[in-house]
């Protein structure tokens, strides 16, 4: 009976996916010269495709010069409309050149699915008329965007906490950051708000609102040696960013040697981000192998993905001294049956000079058994050589640091766990 029904769902699986390859097919048939005009000519200097119409509800307009003038092309199967229904993050890769350099690959980013970014608007169209629907322009001076105008010196905490994981306990050391390194208004370098335009400060307040991931890579840039991809610019609703190389899942695989030297490097971006020299500690809300690429030369692993960041300013936590603020906090682990589970508390993270979160979210979810993927487990640091899996000391740090059996044992756990994948890939320092 058992083997009756799974040979027909066997069948069922078949039928559909026929279908739906037919129906592919018919759709390429039935728009050959749609698709034959979408590859030929050049969306990304359109407006309406960079949602220009949108601004000042949108990322920026720092980098439009470059899209209008056709400095950037899509690269082949992107030309292609149809297959948006499957880039539901619209991440797209495309070519910029410049006309003395040559051209080089950079990825192009929406910043939500086409629902995300419909909601926005509706968003914005509630908080100033009540209705769903509107005219953005006519709204945006009616909405909190717009109350922060050319009169208002500095922007402060308590216009924007909770705005965002960016923001969820923001500092005016951090606010200060952000508005002296935001990257589009051509008066860079300053940290007063009434500098900026109004539709400069409209632009940064929205991006901070509905998805701060830029504001993260210009805040703490490659350039200063942050493991953030290369910010570049914005042009209405589509963001660039420099192209690092191939996503941390397609080395699940990789030989031993290399898996080890990116395990190194992900503990080492965990202990960088949270213990360095600036006293922000930025946690990783979201971890997994998909929002980690490997630069394909040097080898170095950079994260993709960084509108999930909570920043704690460890600086004002010392000065205000919340309940327990000296007290080490221990991430607790969470054992769920889902990819890239994390358990935190924002609250606390933002309340408590030293925490275990970016070691925990790194161990649990990349690097040891407990991690999955796409239907892998056993993390990166999968099936050892003989040799190490007699010797029982990496699966034990692992253990460990993703799941520690005695009190403060991650923070050891950790120390030690970067200590010995330095020996295992010769880079010790």
């Amino acid at each position: 009976m058992l083997r009756l029904v799974s040979l027909k769902l066997g069948r069922l699986y078949r039928y559909v996916k026929l279908a739906v390859l037919g129906s592919l097919a018919a759709a390429l048939v039935l728009n050959t010269h749609s698709l034959l005009a979408s590859l030929q000519r050049n969306e990304l200097s359109e407006r309406r495709f960079l949602q220009l119409n949108k601004c000042p509800a949108c990322w920026g307009t720092s980098w439009c010069r470059k899209f209008l003038n056709g400095q950037l092309r899509l690269e082949s199967w992107g030309r292609l409309r149809l297959l948006d229904f499957f880039n539901v993050k619209n991440v797209y890769f495309a070519r910029y050149g410049e006309p003395r350099e040559g051209s080089r690959r950079v990825v192009l980013k929406r910043l939500g699915s086409a629902q995300e970014l419909a909601d926005i608007d509706t968003k914005i169209c509630r908080r100033a008329t009540g209705r769903g629907r509107c005219d953005l322009l006519q709204a945006l001076p009616a909405t909190e965007f717009a109350s922060l105008n050319g009169d208002v010196r500095l922007l402060t905490p308590g216009a924007v906490e909770g705005w965002s994981d960016l923001v969820h306990c923001p500092s005016q050391r951090l606010l200060d950051r952000l508005v002296r390194r935001y990257a589009e208004t051509k008066d860079s370098g300053s940290f007063l708000l009434r500098n900026l335009k109004d539709s400069e400060r409209m632009q940064l307040l929205i991006t901070l609102a509905f998805n701060p991931e830029p504001l993260v890579l210009q805040s703490f840039p490659s350039d200063e040696g942050w493991p953030f991809a290369k910010y570049l610019g914005a042009c209405g609703r589509m963001v660039a960013v420099n192209y690092v190389g191939e996503e941390l899942w397609s080395y699940f695989n990789a030989p031993w040697e290399k898996r080890v030297d990116l395990a190194w490097q992900l503990m080492e971006i965990a202990e960088q981000l949270t213990n360095n020299d600036f006293e922000f500690a930025l946690y990783l809300l979201d971890v997994s192998f998909d929002n980690f690429a490997v630069g394909p030369r040097d080898g170095k692993v950079i994260i993709v993905d960084a509108e999930n960041v909570l920043v704690a300013d460890k600086r004002l936590i010392r000065q205000n001294k919340p309940e327990n603020w000296d007290v080490w906090y221990e991430s607790k682990f969470d054992d769920c049956d889902k990819e890239a589970c994390l358990s935190f508390s924002k609250e606390i993270l933002c309340a408590r000079v030293t925490v275990d979160h970016n070691y925990y979210a790194i161990c649990q979810n990349l690097l040891s058994r407990h991690a999955t993927w796409r239907g892998t487990s056993g993390g990166l640091l999968h099936d050892p050589p003989t040799e190490i899996a007699k010797d029982g000391r990496l699966e034990a740090l692992l253990d460990e640091c993703a799941n520690p059996k005695k009190r403060y044992g991650r923070f050891q756990a950790a120390k030690e766990l970067r200590e010995y994948l330095a020996q295992l890939s010769n880079n010790v320092r």
